[in-house]
């Protein structure tokens, strides 16, 4: 709901970052939202040195243990239920009839698993995933080929984006949406150049890229991960950390519209149930609101306000605390691997038993071991985002309860609806939109990471739905922006009828910067006009407001 306007956003932003071509290192090690969000908008990438060292290792141990006759998930057997199949005998030698063999496998695995359906991906949302899955192959536990990695970078740099369907993963590794992406760098299937859907045959010779034959453990290197989710998670905390900023300031504008009372958020009030980031909050309002008429007596403020306005350090402080706890599990999930099975560089085993140590080997100069594991599990982050969800949605009614009280003279002692004498219904049917939105956004949070079915031959019988979750917590920031616009528009003119009927009154210098960055794009309400050019407006500011 309402999603349009934060996707034209995001376009303007890959336009101008593609015209800017900037360039961000990736290394495996230290990406963050932000970054994957700038390559997301179009900024150029380049991979380390040392990152390039670490790809070449890895896919060289992953071939040695092959040599040596380890079977290998995706490598020599197959995947899925048919690991108990001999896919590629690697045994002895790698020979050309090997490497043949390998390649034909790579091939169908990835046209077997290109199978998603759907609306195309945005592009925006497509290199958030392309960078996403380079930066996790660069940890050099995938055991590709340098060259499928710097395929990536090619692709990026170009502006070659894979046309991906956005449906058919069920969060255990994003195999039928990451596939497509295997298959463009063949230069089959489809994808965008600039801004045209095409052949990617026709792209790759018009940018003179040179398409891959992968083989090894390539194509599931390319296939076999979250990286559409995670790469949406990155994009979704950029957006909510933007979120968390302007909603304090429109509370705080709001409760100025009010004329409510600070008790709540005092120091010594949220020191007798002292929850670290409820303080916090607490600290930040009163920065907010330092200097505004609200500390200053008045006989006529309630000793208690509702509770929309009363409780909001907590409801804010759970926005926060969330946000927090999914940007480090998001951060983890950008800088490790989440192959399976994965390549383990450097290490030995812990154990003498057979079974701890049958997966390490030691080639040359290099040593380490290819293991078998379920590290493509997001369960982890998957919770987090929902507790985010859930956070979003408490906010959401909130807010929304908070711009029906003030249209009520009974919580303001103002004019009906924030009314004038020149209004004939002023602000009374715009109390639907905010109950719309935050409905909206508590229908989102429901939770559905156990929503699935059993799969692949009764082998993968739990998921998690990442995707999905991760979707629905973006739509929920999308429609969170609109309905803090709205609350915005109403608190501003609660803010300035209490200005014109009580000389004096004050809002504090933080806020009084939004007030008037609104009041630039929505005017005071003094006549019956429409709302909707005026709710897209605000929503707008408080995407890109900085104060």
């Amino acid at each position: 709901m309402f999603t349009s306007i934060r996707r034209g956003v995001g376009a303007a932003l890959i336009l101008a970052a593609l015209q800017a071509h900037a360039t961000v290192a990736l290394d495996g090690k230290s990406a963050t939202p932000e970054i994957i969000a700038s390559i997301a908008a179009g900024e150029n990438v380049e991979i380390t040195p040392e990152a390039a060292k670490r790809v070449d290792a890895s896919h060289e141990l992953l071939l040695q243990a092959a040599v040596q006759g380890q079977r290998i998930y995706g490598l020599t057997v197959g995947v899925g239920l048919n690991k108990d199949r001999q896919m590629v005998d690697a045994q002895g030698k790698l020979t050309p009839e090997v490497i043949e063999a390998s390649k034909v496998f790579n091939a169908a695995l990835l046209h077997a698993h290109s199978a998603g359906v759907g609306p195309d991906m945005d592009v925006r949302t497509a290199r958030a995933a392309m960078a996403t899955r380079l930066n996790q192959m660069l940890v050099g536990g995938s055991g590709v080929q340098l060259s499928v990695a710097q395929k990536y970078e090619q692709f990026l740099n170009a502006g070659i984006t894979p046309v991906m369907p956005t449906v058919g993963s069920v969060g255990e590794a994003d195999i039928t949406i990451l596939a497509h992406i295997g298959l463009t760098m063949m230069g089959e299937g489809d994808v965008y150049y600039h801004g045209q859907k095409m052949p990617a045959a026709a792209a790759l010779q018009a940018a003179g890229i040179a398409p891959i034959r992968p083989w090894g453990k390539d194509a599931l290197g390319i296939l076999s991960s979250n990286a559409y989710a995670t790469g949406m998670a990155s994009l979704a905390l950029v957006d909510l950390h933007q979120l968390q900023r302007v909603e304090k300031l429109v509370y705080a504008v709001s409760l100025q519209g009010l004329n409510g009372n600070v008790s709540p958020f005092l120091e010594d009030s949220l020191a007798l149930h002292p929850y670290p980031h409820v303080e916090k909050v607490g600290a930040e309002l009163r920065g907010m609101l330092a200097g505004s008429s609200l500390w200053q007596r008045d006989d006529a403020r309630a000793l208690q306000d509702p509770l929309s306005f009363r409780d909001a350090p907590y409801l804010l402080a759970e926005i926060d605390r969330s946000y927090d706890e999914d940007r480090r599990l998001i951060e983890i999930q950008l800088n490790s691997s989440d192959d399976n099975p994965g390549v383990a560089l450097g290490v030995k085993p812990h154990s003498d038993l057979y079974q701890a140590k049958r997966s390490y080997l030691k080639a040359g100069k290099l040593y380490g071991a290819i293991l078998p594991n379920a590290n493509f599990e997001p369960l982890p982050f998957v919770l987090s985002f929902e507790e985010t969800g859930l956070a979003l949605a408490h906010a959401s009614l909130a807010s929304a309860q908070r711009v029906i009280k003030l249209n009520d003279p009974r919580f303001t002692h103002l004019s009906r609806f924030l009314g004038t004498d020149h209004t004939l219904h002023a602000f009374g049917a715009m109390e639907k939109p905010p109950l719309a939105l935050a409905e909206a956004n508590k229908a989102l949070a429901m939770p559905v990471s156990m929503d699935y079915l059993p799969a692949a031959g009764d082998i993968e019988d739990i998921a998690t739905n990442a995707p999905v979750v991760i979707e629905r917590v973006r739509k929920q920031i999308d429609n969170s922006f609109q309905l803090l616009g709205i609350e915005l528009i109403s608190s501003a003119q609660a803010v300035e009828l209490r200005q014109k009927s009580a000389g004096g009154y004050t809002l504090a210098p933080d806020t009084q910067k939004l007030f008037d960055a609104l009041r630039q794009v929505v005017p005071f309400r003094d006549d019956d006009r429409p709302f909707t050019p005026e709710f897209q407006a605000a929503a707008q500011l408080l995407m890109q407001y900085r104060n």
